[in-house]
């Protein structure tokens, strides 16, 4: 890609994947429903992001990072995913994915799409092991906004060369921040904030949206 011309920044459980990867992760530590009742209810902005975040990872102590490459086998990409990003990318539309997932998985899925900017937790491992503890930042809704920011200032971009797109409470000030905010089968809690949305799961219906970075 000779010149960027835009920044698309998606978020990636829910959005570029039908799957919550914690979710996943929970059922191979025996503790799916819990996991996944928080991260419901997180996601409608019922929760505080990070005491919520913490509390799942913390069900996952003790499981091998074997459970990486199970979950990754396990994940599917919203329908024609892949395709929309590769358009965007002959159109000189820088991709970045933002997650409030996990980088074991995000990298890997970032590699497999040809994106290089992306931010996600990190899971703690130990001997092998999940602790059930994180480390470095926690990717909140505040840091989702300013890792946008940052790379748009990276990439010398005007704002309204900037599309984020997202499906839960925690993307609100990501696609706040964006010339172009998109929620994508979204929780209602974003669609009533957010005035541009695809309700249907085809990332083909979201290119029209993207007119404006032609």
């Amino acid at each position: 890609m000779s010149q960027v011309k835009g920044l698309c920044v998606m978020d990636v459980d829910g959005t570029l994947i039908l799957e919550e990867v914690i979710d996943l992760l929970g059922r191979e530590a025996g503790c799916e429903e819990e996991i996944s009742q928080i991260t419901s209810r997180a996601m409608r902005g019922e929760l505080d992001f990070e005491s919520s975040l913490r509390d799942r990872v913390s069900l996952l102590e003790g499981i091998p990072i074997s459970v990486f490459d199970t979950v990754f086998n396990s994940i599917h990409l919203s329908p024609n995913a892949q395709e929309f990003i590769s358009i965007l990318q002959k159109n000189g539309i820088l991709v970045g994915l933002v997650s409030g997932g996990f980088t074991q998985i995000v990298e890997r899925l970032a590699k497999s799409l040809g994106i290089t900017y992306f931010s996600a937790h990190q899971l703690e491992v130990k001997n092998g092991l999940l602790t059930g503890k994180l480390v470095g930042q926690i990717i909140s809704p505040q840091v989702k906004k300013e890792t946008l920011e940052q790379w748009r200032e990276e990439l010398k971009l005007s704002k309204d060369r900037t599309v984020a797109i997202g499906d839960g409470a925690n993307d609100l000030l990501m696609l706040k921040s964006a010339g172009l905010g998109i929620a994508f089968c979204a929780k209602e809690v974003l669609k009533q904030e957010i005035p541009n949305h695809v309700d249907k799961r085809d990332f083909l219906e979201v290119l029209p949206l993207i007119d404006c970075l032609e």
